[in-house]
């Protein structure tokens, strides 16, 4: 596992003498979620973003994301864009600044859901659709041997499970209530 240094180049502007602990406990936070989103084959940027605004008091812009983690405007503009996708960051408005301020989600149902719709229900609807394309080539084969009765069966299986998979994914949502 890298080190913090390795992992979230932190910057503070803190010189208070617990500013040390304070950020030696935001590069935990961030390598953590950094940790998670490499899981998920998601980019570090990813994880590094929405560690560094779940720690954060107050609403952080895109010019202290980009300067804080020192990453760069795309890898910044992207990750937050695919967090906001996911219901993981809102946009907060700050009176009297035109700039965008950006905060972390800290509701698990939120997250969770916010996964699920972006991330899993399009699987499933590809899925669907691959699979309607195997029962097809599999319906023209001919069952001439113990193989093409193994294919059949396990594209059935796998529309069982697709299927399965479909009816839980409302369910799921419904129970994380949203």
């Amino acid at each position: 596992m890298p080190s913090g240094a390795e992992t979230s180049a932190l910057r503070t502007n803190d010189d208070s003498p617990d500013a040390g602990d304070s950020a030696d406990l935001q590069i935990e936070v961030i390598e953590f979620f950094v940790h998670i989103a490499q899981l998920l084959h998601l980019p570090k940027s990813i994880g590094q973003i929405f560690g560094y605004l779940f720690c954060a008091g107050e609403p952080r812009t895109f010019d202290d994301i980009v300067r804080d983690l020192s990453v760069s405007k795309g890898s910044a503009s992207q990750g937050l864009r695919f967090l906001r996708n996911l219901n993981a960051v809102r946009v907060i408005y700050i009176p009297g600044n035109r700039r965008d301020h950006f905060e972390a989600e800290d509701r698990l149902s939120k997250l969770a859901a916010g996964f699920l719709r972006e991330r899993v229900e399009p699987q499933l609807e590809v899925g669907q659709e691959r699979l309607a394309r195997l029962k097809n080539l599999v319906e023209r084969r001919s069952l001439s041997d113990d193989a093409d009765l193994l294919l059949r069966e396990r594209v059935g299986r796998l529309e069982g499970w697709n299927s399965k998979a479909r009816q839980i994914l409302p369910v799921m949502l419904d129970f994380l209530g949203i």
